[in-house]
Order: C-alpha cells, then structure tokens, then sequence
C-alpha cells in the first residue's frame, strides 16, 4: 500500500489510481474511508472483497460539491435541502432518491442512496479532483472497528492511502431519510439538532 501525503501531489496520486479501479483509502471528519469509482462494477466489487462486506448492504457515497448530485441523486425536496444548507459539509449522510445511473451494487437494489458532503476538506477534494462521487465505506472488515489511523491497519487490496495522520475519535455520520424524517443510525448529528436547524 503506498502513502501519500493529504496534499496536492498526494491527491492526484490517489486519483489516478481511482481511475485505474483502485481501492484509495482516505480521511474523513470522523474515520478513514474507502473510496472507488461507484460507476466501476469491477472497483466497487474489490472494495466489497477488500472489506469483506455482504453485497446485499449498501454503500454510502460522498460529493465534494452538491453539484455532483447530479449524476446520482434524481430529486432533491426542499427539506433534504435544508438539511444541506444547514449541515453539510459535515456528518450528515441524507437518504435520497438515485438516478438510474446508480449501480444497484451500490444501494444494494435500493432505489435511495446515501449520500453527504464530508467535514474534512481532503476527502471534498479527493471527490473534486476525481470529478464525482466516490464511495465512503469505513476502512475496516466488516464487523471491526473503523481505523482513526493507518497505523497497523492492513487491508488487503488497498491500493494507496492518502495519510492524513490519526484522526481525533468522533461519532460516525448521522443517516437520515429526510423524505421520512427518520434517523436511520444516530451519529454526530441528533434528531433534535436537526429538529432545531430545520424547522
């Protein structure tokens, strides 16, 4: 696995294996993540591998800009808007409905998508450099605990990770369906602030 630095350089470097239909593990507000290119069935099938993951879970998306939405999410109403406005970039991952284009590898044959614009300007770059979505699944097999550094952390099939150092504990993103107005898993953001943000 090649490190590279949180950095211009390191950014292209992780890109240009994203684009090869590399595994890139990379930074977050709250834990490491493993990015692919979600429109590369053959990428998004080695992530699963290198996680160990069941195909039928789905797997979250983040854009570095909402206007990367477009190719992925198929309507936005006004209150999962408002729920942008107020806490994105952040840790909010909204339910929202996909466009066709959406692999079902990756909604697991959902016909909503998880998606949110991270906190940690690495990771809004990793997306606007590569010029689109990227998945945002935690770096870890499934069932361990996320890694907050890449210290030990050996995940076969990674192909390059972007370092940015060991990250300060932090609740994982809050998932919510704003169509439903239920919090899917509590995270950083409670119902209650988004009661409050969104009213």
């Amino acid at each position: 696995m090649i490190r590279v630095q949180p950095d211009t350089a390191g950014i292209a470097q992780a890109v240009e294996a994203l684009r090869s239909g590399e595994v890139v593990l990379y930074p977050t507000e709250t834990v490491y993540g493993l990015a692919v290119d979600p429109f590369n069935a053959q990428a998004v099938e080695k992530l699963f591998k290198v996680k160990g993951r069941d195909a039928d879970k789905p797997v979250l998306l983040i854009v570095g800009n909402v206007g990367q939405l477009d190719t992925i999410v198929s309507e936005i109403s006004p209150h999962a808007k408002v729920c942008m406005d107020a806490f994105w970039p952040g840790p909010l991952t909204l339910l929202l409905p996909k466009t066709d284009a959406v692999p079902d590898s990756i909604t697991a044959g959902s016909s909503k998508v998880g998606v949110r614009s991270p906190g940690l300007d690495v990771a809004r770059a990793l997306c606007n450099t590569f010029g689109g979505a990227l998945t945002s699944t935690s770096a870890n097999l499934s069932g361990e605990a996320p890694a907050v550094s890449l210290d030990g952390l050996d995940l076969s099939g990674v192909a390059l990770a972007i370092d940015g150092g060991r990250l300060d504990a932090a609740t994982p993103s809050t998932l919510y369906d704003p169509e439903s107005r239920v919090v899917l898993r509590e995270g950083a953001i409670s119902l209650e602030m988004l009661v409050e943000r969104t009213r």
